[in-house]
Order: structure tokens, then sequence, then C-alpha cells
């Protein structure tokens, strides 16, 4: 008989599980050495805490069961950030101050992020906690930046955007939730015509669409942020925005000269737990993302802890997939 694993989920076999091995290794040598805390939270816990905060939207990716010692529910983690949150929260009533965590464990979801995409990931991640600068989101991207370095993944290229500015436009325009969805369905896409033609059957004054669909078109390089100054001029949410922006990708700039960077107005991705600034990092070539992250202020909330918050994860398998190494080169 032919045993077949479930659909999304795969196993490593040799030569890929020294190498995996060998990243593994790299990746926590590189947390440590940025002064970060390793944290190794349990596969599964109740559902109710795993599914409080950023966790609600993981509801539908969230394996569940039954406690057949207690008969309460609990679930399979899907993400191992509302644990971190989870962990932060419970160390901040005790100890003030800025807190870093890092990560690596493997989640499990009940469907996977893109069709034909994994359900059983090996999570890696870091979060900086208690620290609402620049700074802080400039460390976790140059963190990440360094993770994939040490995995053997050279020149990736970076796209930067910032959600407060879609936000803003959503606030003034009173969208529905459902309506608010629908923008942001077609911003995704860069759905200028369908968005235009939207904002009209809604009724929205030419101006106030001509600014919503105007972030389909602000992406590029840094003269973008020119850009959208300009056509958000005297808006002070959203110059806010561009501001925090600016300075980000200064300090990105400074640090790292030859970092392929791309700004997009219209990247919203995580954009219901996330509060300020989103980036991802691509490698040509490869359509989809090697690792994401973001600012998402309040993630501890529902644990007692309502603090600022920026951090990133990534998939391990799928890094070894793109890190170039060879078992000649591990020998």
């Amino acid at each position: 008989m032919q045993w077949l694993l479930p659909e999304g989920v795969e196993e490593i076999l040799p030569p890929q599980g020294w190498l995996l091995e060998d990243i593994r290794r790299r990746v926590l040598d590189t947390f440590r050495e940025w002064r970060y805390e390793l944290i190794l939270p349990p596969l599964i816990e109740h559902a109710e805490a795993l599914l409080s905060g950023v966790g609600s939207e993981l509801d539908l990716l969230t394996f569940r069961l039954t406690d057949q010692l207690s008969g309460r529910q609990l679930a399979l983690r899907a993400d191992i950030t509302p644990q971190a949150a989870r962990i932060d929260a419970r160390r901040h009533l005790s100890a003030r101050g800025s807190s870093r965590l890092c990560y690596l464990g493997t989640v499990v979801r009940t469907r996977p992020d893109v069709p034909g995409g994994a359900r059983c990931l090996r999570q890696l991640g870091a979060e900086l906690f208690g620290d609402d600068s620049v700074a802080a989101d400039d460390e976790i991207i140059r963190l990440m930046l360094a993770i994939l370095d040490s995995c053997g993944i050279a020149r990736p290229h970076l796209d930067i955007g910032h959600v407060g500015i879609f936000r803003a436009l959503a606030a003034e325009l009173s969208l529905t939730p459902e309506d608010e969805q629908a923008a942001f369905d077609l911003l995704q896409i860069k759905a200028t015509g369908d968005l235009a033609a939207w904002c009209a059957a809604r009724g929205i004054a030419e101006a106030q669409a001509g600014q919503l669909v105007a972030l389909c078109t602000l992406h590029g390089g840094l003269e973008v942020l020119a850009s959208a100054r300009e056509r958000f001029a005297n808006r002070q949410p959203l110059l806010q925005a561009l501001d925090n922006l600016d300075a980000l990708c200064g300090s990105l700039h400074a640090a790292l000269p030859t970092l392929p960077l791309h700004i997009d107005l219209a990247e919203l991705r995580g954009y219901r737990y996330q509060t300020g600034v989103v980036f991802a990092a691509y490698q040509p070539g490869h359509g989809r993302e090697l690792a994401r992250g973001g600012r998402y202020n309040g993630v501890g909330a529902d644990f007692g802890a309502d603090r600022p918050a920026t951090g990133f994860s990534a998939d391990l398998n799928q890094l070894l997939q793109l890190s170039g190494r060879t078992s000649q080169q591990q020998d």
C-alpha cells in the first residue's frame, strides 16, 4: 500500500535533513548575536489563548481538538506570534522596558496561504516589544535580512509599505467593514479601473476616490514618497505615515546602501492586525515572499500588556529550498 502525506504536508529526507539542521543552527546563532532571547512555546494550547488578540485572524487556519483530560477545546498553533505576545505580556507585568524575543518551531494550518502552499511550516521569527521608534522597525528589518544572509540567500529585495495611509483614507470615507474589505481586495491586485468604478458606484466624491485610487500607482523607488506628499498635502495622518516611511528608508539606506528597496503604498499584507510599517523580502525569480513582517502595536492587549511591537517571520523549509547550499559545501 502506498502511504501518502496530507496535502500541503511534506517531510525532509536525506541529504536535506542535515542541510536544514545546518541552516537552523545558523539562524539561531544569528539571533543570539543580535541579543534576542529564545522562546520555545508549546505546539498546543487552549484555543482561547491562541485565538486572542491578533490570533483571532487565525481562526479559520487553526486545527482544534478536545482535551480528553479537561474537556476543554485545544488548538494547534498556526502562528507563534500570539504566543510570543502572551509571553512578553506576562514578563512585562513584572519587568518594564523593551524585550527582544525570537523563536523557531513547527506551526500547522488548516489551509495554505497560497494555492499549493505548505500547511506544516517550520516558522522562525523575532519580535521587539515595548519600542515604538523607527529605530526598532529598522532593527527588525536588518535582523530579517541578516537571517536570510545566514541561510545563504544573497541580495534579497525589500518591499515596504505603511497600512496607516489606507486606514486614514478608509476612516475619512466612513467605509463599512464590508466595503473596506472590498477596497482592500482591489488595492491588492492594483485594479485601478475597477476601484474607480467601485468608488463611483458607492457615491464617493471624485476627489476622495482619486486619492484612494492613487494608492495603486504609488509604488517604485524613494521618489514615491515625494509624489505621495504632493498627493496628500495637508493631510496630517497620511503625512505622518509618510514621515515614518521616509525616516525608515533613510536609515536603511545609510546602513545598507546597496539594498534593493521598493516602496508600495498599496501593499497591505497583514492589514487586519498591522498598525504601521509592513515589509517583505523577495528573491528575484521567486514569486513568493521569503519573509514578512511589520508593526502591530497593541498585540498584547488581550494579555494585559497594550504596548508597541514589531517583528517578522519566515518558513525555514522555504529558505532551505532557496538557500543555494549543497551537501558538498557542508562537508
